[in-house]
């Protein structure tokens, strides 16, 4: 009897051990469990808590949050290529990093705002300009130009080290280093590099290469100037897309009106704006409308043809001949 006893005992602890290690291995893949939401009513207003993805009493996290209606299955869905052996990021992007990132910015709205059918809208429009971005995708790609988004995590022969020495006192530029496009919406230049970098309080003036080196870093800058105005009194990327803006009527001339089409004035202005049939914008909106299937959501669901596109559109800011571009691609 002891000696079968002391066989389970032995055969429990390798069990264990099994289990522990298992939990190891496939660990970083678990998002942290959902928890029960903290409701609070201040002023009149409903407040929620939802943890670690929606943190801090906000009315936000009283919504759908990101994981609630995006999963796994549906990242992969949308970047299908992104991990395949001729991908030059194969291994680098993934969900996990995703979520973790737009957790520090859903108590602000993002993929929070309104009910859940704006949300899912929100993130296929943020990962729509991602996927455009980031993409290996040509005409005859297996799987289609669309299913290569993700496939790059930085410039692969830059031409320059884009360094404008105008900003020498603010984001003056380190010696040797090259401020190419890296990240989920690639960032150029040092003054970008700069700001980014301030908001974020990681040191990516000196240190631009942790962008190709931490995917939750990427997704999160880019999450950040999804979400942050260019100028002051200007509306982010995310204001314009999900209502928060109402256009003034200089707007209204300037045929700028809230939705997809306005996140690529935002974002990328007359570099892509008011260019009646330009690649780049064509290729954002496929991405969006495309991603919209795969959501379940349906194309059909983004709107008329100006809303969608930003062909007819001037720029929020025009940029001059003298000036560098805030961003290329």
């Amino acid at each position: 009897m002891d000696h079968q006893l002391k066989w389970r005992m032995v055969i429990l602890s390798t069990m264990a051990i099994i289990l522990a290690a298992a939990n190891l291995v496939h660990g970083d893949d678990e998002l942290p469990a959902a928890v029960k939401p903290i409701v609070k009513i201040v002023k009149g207003k409903k407040l929620c808590d939802k943890g670690w993805e929606c943190k801090g009493l906000s009315e936000y996290c009283c919504n759908s949050t990101i994981s609630d209606y995006f999963q796994t299955y549906q990242f992969e869905n949308l970047f299908s290529k992104r991990n395949t052996p001729v991908a030059h990021a194969a291994g680098f992007w993934d969900y996990h990093s995703f979520i973790t990132a737009a957790a520090l910015y859903q108590p602000h709205g993002f993929g929070t705002t309104g009910e859940k059918q704006t949300g899912m809208k929100e993130v296929a429009a943020f990962l729509g300009h991602v996927g455009s971005k980031t993409s290996c995708g040509y005409g005859v790609a297996t799987g289609g130009p669309l299913a290569w988004g993700l496939c790059y995590n930085k410039e692969m022969s830059p031409s320059q080290t884009y360094c404008d020495d105008t900003f020498k006192y603010t984001y003056p530029c380190t010696p040797g280093v090259s401020y190419h496009g890296r990240g989920a919406l690639p960032i150029y230049w040092n003054y970008n590099y700069g700001e980014t970098g301030d908001a974020l309080k990681v040191d990516i003036l000196n240190h631009p290469e942790y962008l190709e080196n931490n995917a939750t870093l990427a997704f999160q800058a880019a999450i950040w100037r999804w979400m942050t105005p260019v100028k002051k009194h200007q509306p982010s990327a995310h204001d314009v897309f999900v209502g928060k803006w109402k256009p003034t009527k200089n707007d209204t001339l300037a045929k700028r009106v809230p939705g997809f089409g306005a996140t690529m004035n935002v974002l990328y202005g007359d570099q892509v704006c008011g260019k009646d049939d330009d690649e780049s914008m064509n290729n954002m909106v496929s991405h969006y409308l495309y991603y919209l299937d795969l959501m379940g959501v349906g194309r059909e669901e983004a709107g008329p043809h100006e809303v969608v596109s930003c062909s007819e559109q001037k720029a929020f800011n025009p940029s001059s001949p003298a000036s560098s571009s805030s961003s290329s691609s």
